[in-house]
């Protein structure tokens, strides 16, 4: 391992925010979650969930090609899902708050939420957004201010946007600043991505998690 590169996952593990995720449902189709990924990756999280609760989209695995995702898939951790109770149950274990993105009287505008907190943003599929069941574990909605003739950005979009306004309330509250590579979870998360690169998986194929099944 060159310097530079190694200099390069410090730079990257001394940045990764530990309470901030996100949740997909349904997301048919796999390059949108793969520019999800990239997003999320430059915003420095370090893993999401993915949730296929509809019986036609469940598999036993999820597959995430390295062209699909920029690359970025090897560098987070992907929970893949079938089980709707077994995922906000995980995902309640590292999270306070759970916002959706959906139209309701009650939404939030995306830069009216506290987005510095340990918060999980969850986002729906292209046609139909987030089911009824999911909806059911929010703690609030939000939508993304728009002023055109659509009522709806892309998925990926969506996410991008709201991913960084979550970086702008964060590196103004200092959640970007150095932070010592010697803490447990930070040192254990350099040392993954140091045998990562030295065993040259992609990490492309993810096994689902908390299925019935």
């Amino acid at each position: 391992m060159t310097p530079k590169r190694k200099a390069k996952f410090e730079r990257t593990v001394a940045h990764r925010q530990f309470d901030l995720t996100v949740i997909l449902e349904n997301v048919h189709d796999h390059h949108n979650i793969g520019a999800v990924l990239r997003s999320c990756d430059s915003v420095g999280i370090h893993e999401i969930f993915v949730l296929y609760n509809e019986p036609q989209l469940q598999k036993e695995y999820l597959e995430l090609g390295k062209r699909t995702t920029a690359g970025t898939r090897k560098w987070l951790d992907v929970h893949y899902y079938t089980d709707t109770e077994a995922c906000f149950s995980a995902v309640r274990e590292r999270y306070d708050h759970i916002y959706a993105t959906h139209l309701s009287r009650s939404a939030k505008s995306l830069y009216d939420l506290d987005l510095t907190r340990r918060v999980a943003l969850m986002f729906g599929n292209e046609m139909l957004g987030l089911s009824d069941e999911a909806m059911q574990h929010a703690d609030g909605n939000f939508i993304i201010p728009q002023m055109g003739m659509a009522e709806s950005l892309n998925i990926s979009v969506a996410c991008a946007v709201s991913l960084y306004e979550a970086y702008r309330q964060r590196e103004l509250d200092g959640a970007y600043d150095p932070v010592d590579l010697e803490q447990p979870r930070r040192a254990a998360l350099l040392e993954k991505y140091f045998a990562l690169h030295e065993s040259g998986s992609n990490r492309g194929k993810i096994r689902r998690k908390g299925s019935k099944k």
